[in-house]
C-alpha cells in the first residue's frame, strides 16, 4: 500500500528532529570575525588615509604659494642718537616682504607714513640696545609691527606682510 502523504506538521516536526550542528554559533563567529576584521580595516585607511591626506594638502599649499614680493624702502633711513655724550649715526636700508600685490601697492602708496613711523622708532634707540643681536631682532620685529598696522589702517590684511629685513645696517 502507498503511504499517505505527510501533512505540514510532521514536516515541521521532522525538520525539528534534524540537527544544525552548532549553525547558529558558527554563524555568530563569522559575523563577529567579519565586523572585527571591517572595522580594523577602515581604521587602517583612515589612519593613513588621513596622512596622505595632509600630505598632499600641504605639498599643495607649497605649490599654490605665491612668489615673494619684495619693496625696498629708499633712500636709507638715518638717524642720529647720542651714546655716552657722543653723537652717534645709524643708517639702514629696510626691505619689506608680502606675496599679495594689494598689499606690495598699499606699502608703497603708505610710503610716507610707514617711512615717518620708522624713523621715529629707529630714532629712539639707544647704541648699547641696537648694538647687540638681540637689540637688532627687537628692533626689526618693533618695525615690522609698524608696516602691518599702516597696511591694516589702509585696508589691507596685516599678516599678509610676511617679513621685514634689514638689508643694510651701519653704526657710527
Amino acid at each position: 500500500m502507498a503511504q499517505p502523504a505527510a501533512t505540514n506538521e510532521q514536516i515541521e516536526e521532522g525538520a525539528e528532529a534534524v540537527p544544525e550542528k552548532g549553525g547558529k554559533k558558527r554563524l555568530i563567529v563569522w559575523l563577529v570575525l567579519l565586523l572585527v576584521l571591517a572595522g580594523g580595516g577602515f581604521a587602517a585607511f583612515k589612519l593613513l588615509g588621513g596622512k596622505a591626506d595632509a600630505k598632499k594638502k600641504e605639498v599643495a599649499t607649497k605649490h599654490e604659494q605665491l612668489p615673494a614680493r619684495y619693496v625696498t624702502l629708499d633712500p636709507p633711513f638715518v638717524v642720529n642718537f647720542e651714546a655716552e655724550s657722543t653723537v652717534r649715526f645709524l643708517q639702514i636700508t629696510i626691505g619689506i616682504m608680502t606675496r599679495d600685490e594689494k598689499v606690495e601697492h598699499l606699502i608703497k602708496d603708505n610710503d610716507p607714513r610707514i617711512r615717518n613711523d620708522l624713523l621715529l622708532i629707529l630714532g629712539g634707540q639707544n647704541y648699547e640696545t641696537v648694538s647687540k643681536l638681540e637689540g637688532k631682532e627687537e628692533l626689526r620685529k618693533r618695525c615690522l609691527e609698524s608696516v602691518r598696522a599702516v597696511v591694516l589702517d589702509s585696508g589691507g590684511e596685516a599678516a599678509k606682510v610676511e617679513a621685514l629685513y634689514f638689508t643694510s645696517f651701519v653704526m657710527q
